[in-house]
């Protein structure tokens, strides 16, 4: 009985990721019709065909955004296709994200300490990103370690 009951919950939850996955298409399309509509709207308001910085800036968020969604979707399919989640790709996105907000921070309405706060999540998770793409490499070309008893041993 507990084994069907796993089994229920797990094709359950498999279920769900199916959903979230077409729902996530779906905010997809609307963020991609939503930078359309930004930049229409940009370039016709006065000056026409003109893009200030600050309207660039909005738009590259917004670009950003969609890319964002677009890496949820990344790990949603990858985790239907291998039941686990990648955390490479995870990652990628926490790092996506968090580009978005330096790139879309207004320095002139934020405090000194919240941008220097942002820079430690920014080199954080560059790290972070480095060392998991390490990981790989080190299995790839294991050093040998030489024990106590003097044999050589792989790590």
């Amino acid at each position: 009985m507990q084994k069907s009951l796993i089994a229920n919950l797990y094709t359950l939850v498999r279920i769900s990721v199916r959903v979230l996955a077409v729902m996530m298409v779906f905010v997809i399309i609307m963020g991609v019709v939503d930078v359309g509509w930004t930049i229409y709207q940009k370039l016709t308001t006065p000056p026409l065909f003109i893009l200030t910085i600050a309207d660039m800036l909005a738009t590259f968020g917004a670009f950003i955004a969609v890319l964002i969604a677009i890496e949820i979707l990344v790990n949603i399919t990858a985790y239907l296709r291998n039941d686990v989640i990648q955390v490479k790709v995870v990652i990628a996105t926490a790092l996506m994200a968090i580009a978005r907000k330096v790139i879309i921070l207004d320095f002139d309405e934020v405090e000194a300490t919240y941008v220097f706060a942002i820079g430690v999540v920014v080199v954080a998770m560059g790290l972070a990103y480095w060392m998991v793409h390490q990981v790989p490499y080190a299995k790839e070309k294991p050093e040998k370690v030489e024990a106590e008893t003097g044999e050589n041993i792989d790590l």
